[in-house]
Order: structure tokens, then C-alpha cells, then sequence
């Protein structure tokens, strides 16, 4: 019987366990969006994971939508990021980078030279995002234009090609809460009328030549995605059709035989019922032949439930998010059915070392 703690190898990718530590935006990188030493400790100290994925990191400048978050563009940025994969392979880790553009959740103060963010549509999402000025409403966007779209996607190959180079297992492609490749794929969002709009075969367009182009560049074993069929997030409101959506974009998935997706089930950080969805026939979906990626689940999962998806098959891995935030060794704790530290709500965004590094660990030896 296999359990949440039996080791997986999914694509390219061999883990120690099934537990993975979701990304976390954190807003501490330091002048250039460069990954700091503070963040070298964070993610080393979080190596027990079986698969680590990062902070949201953007692709671009254009792909910023947060104060004082990391990139994966520059010289610099991909230097910083392999201090922190060296560190985390030095313990045994596995570590993948999450790949972001935020699309129209961002300030025109974190964009270059002030211009407006760009998404699928001209439409302000009704959202607040954190500038140097605190939380502030978002800017209007600016529709892409066709000729654009070809840049988008060489962005996001190079962004992968960037994180090979600076020492990840892997990258996973965010396809979720809101932003700009979800921003294309909900009709409720998504109100153009060219061949990256209307049906769902074109608004699936975009995400699908996103992630054909990174599986040419480093291969499908290193290559994942997230989803967030039906959050609420960042003002993405529901599909006309969301199960008839994300089931067919799965199945277009299928043949690139990714190493795995990763599914946020109901509201990012909230009700895992907010609206009806059938998350086992999503899974269905996601076959190739006699070769299985690995499925991860996330939101709201307790110990308890994690162990269960494992269990029954419902899931291959399953993703904690807040809990890794507070607890650097929370695979051991999962592990002994520990209590664990507490939150500090406070210190989440922006920083230093408090409510970042400074979480203690179990004494293993009085357990």
C-alpha cells in the first residue's frame, strides 16, 4: 500500500516522499529581484519536502505584479537561484521554479517604465496588489496584441532554459489564480475575439503553446503546471463552463506527458466546496498510454486527508502550503502526527528573518 511518506519518481524526478511544499510568495528578494542569502536559508531549511516548488518568480519585468519578488531573466537572478538549489541539493532536496506572469494583477508603478500591465483583456480586475506604497488597487490593463503573443511564449522558454541553468529539477508553469495563462483560459475573464478567445479551443490556446514550447526547450520530465479550475482569486470569476474547460485543457495535456500537475481544489487559501467541481474526472484525463506524471492536490489539506488521497489513488503527492511556512520540518512532524508552531500571520510578506527563518524545529531526540 502506498503512503504519503513512500518515495515517487515522477518525469526526471525522483523524491523521498509525497509531500510537497506549495509556492509561497514571500516578497523578500533583494535589489534586482535577486534571490537573497536569507532565501538560501529558507529553502534549505524546508529540504525535507519531497519536491520543493517556489515563490511565484517572474519570467519578465513586464511579469511583475508584487513588490520585492524574485525573477528568473537576468544574469543575476539565475546566479541567486543556484545558491538556493545547490543548498537545497546539498540536503538531499528536489526543487522545481514556479513560473509567473502576473498578466493584469499588477501597478503600473512595478512596470516598466510605468506602462500598464498586459493581459487577455482591457477589463481592471476588481484586486488589490502589494506595491511599494502597501496594498493598492490594481492598474487597467492593456489587451495583448496578436503580434505579441510570440514574445510571451519565448519569454516563458527562456525563463525555463534560465532555471535549468541556475540548478532546478524542474520548473512548474502557473496556469492559475488569476493570472495571466488563466487569464486567457476563463470566458469570464477572457473577452477577445481573435483565435485566443471565444471557444475553449482557443482559449486554451496560449497555455497549450506555453507548455509545448518549455517541453521542446528542457524536456516533458522536468516540466509541470498548476490549475485552479474554480478559485475566486484575483477576480477570476467562474467559467461558463468549468469542468468542460479544464477536462479538455487536461486532455490536451495529456500527450506532452508532463512530470505532473498540480491542482488547487476550490478557493485558493478558502472553502474547498466553494462551487461544485468533479476533481476525480479531471484526473481521469490526465493518461498517456502506460506512463502515468504525478498528480498533486492542494488546499486546505490536513494530515489526515493528505494520507487518505494517497491511500485511495485519488492522488499521487499532495501540497502544503502555510503549514511549510511555519514549520521547516513539517514532513517530520506529518510524519510523527506532531503539534505544529504557530502562524505568524504578521511577518508573511516582506522582512526579514522573523516569521521567515526563525521557526524552531522538534527536538527529535525527546519525541
Amino acid at each position: 500500500m502506498t503512503t504519503l511518506f513512500d518515495p515517487i519518481h515522477f518525469g526526471t524526478i525522483a523524491a523521498a516522499n509525497r509531500i510537497v511544499m506549495a509556492p509561497l510568495t514571500r516578497n523578500r528578494a533583494g535589489a534586482g529581484h535577486v534571490p537573497t542569502p536569507l532565501m538560501i536559508t529558507y529553502y534549505e531549511q524546508r529540504s525535507t519536502a519531497g519536491l520543493i516548488i517556489t515563490e511565484a518568480t517572474q519570467i519578465s519585468p513586464e511579469g511583475q505584479g508584487y513588490l520585492d519578488t524574485p525573477g528568473i531573466y537576468s544574469t543575476e537572478q539565475k546566479e541567486g537561484w543556484l545558491h538556493v538549489t545547490k543548498a537545497v541539493h546539498a540536503k538531499g532536496g528536489k526543487i522545481v521554479l514556479q513560473l509567473w506572469h502576473v498578466g493584469r494583477i499588477s501597478h503600473d508603478s512595478l512596470q516598466p517604465d510605468g506602462a500598464p500591465p498586459v493581459s487577455s483583456t482591457e477589463r481592471r480586475a476588481i484586486s488589490k496588489t502589494f506595491t511599494a506604497q502597501g496594498f493598492e488597487d490594481v492598474s487597467k490593463p492593456r489587451a495583448l496584441r496578436l503580434d505579441e503573443i510570440p514574445r510571451i511564449v519565448a519569454e516563458y522558454r527562456q525563463a525555463a532554459r534560465n532555471a535549468i541553468d541556475a540548478g532546478f529539477d524542474g520548473v512548474e508553469v502557473h496556469c492559475a489564480n488569476g493570472y495571466l495563462l488563466e487569464q486567457f483560459l476563463r470566458d469570464s475573464i477572457n473577452d477577445r475575439t481573435d483565435n485566443y478567445g471565444g471557444s475553449i479551443e482557443n482559449r486554451t490556446r496560449l497555455p497549450l503553446e506555453v507548455l509545448t514550447a518549455i517541453v521542446s526547450e528542457i524536456g516533458a520530465g522536468r516540466t509541470g503546471v498548476r490549475i485552479s479550475p474554480v478559485t475566486p482569486v484575483n477576480d477570476a470569476q467562474q467559467d461558463s463552463d468549468a469542468q468542460g474547460l479544464f477536462n479538455f485543457f487536461v486532455e490536451q495535456l495529456s500527450p506532452l506527458k508532463l512530470a505532473f500537475i498540480h491542482v488547487i481544489e476550490g478557493a485558493t487559501g478558502g472553502p474547498r466546496d466553494v462551487v461544485p467541481f468533479d476533481y476525480v474526472a479531471l484526473h481521469s484525463r490526465f493518461k498517456y498510454g502506460n506512463e502515468q506524471g504525478a498528480w498533486i492536490v492542494n488546499n486546505g489539506y490536513t494530515r489526515a486527508l493528505a494520507i487518505d488521497a494517497v491511500i485511495s489513488g485519488k492522488a499521487d503527492m499532495v501540497a502544503f502550503g502555510k503549514p511549510f511556512i511555519s514549520n521547516p520540518d513539517l514532513v517530520n512532524r506529518l510524519r510523527l502526527d506532531a503539534p505544529l508552531n504557530t502562524l505568524n500571520n504578521e511577518a508573511l510578506y516582506g522582512g526579514g528573518a522573523v516569521g521567515y527563518t526563525d521557526y524552531p524545529e522538534l527536538d527529535l531526540a525527546a519525541t
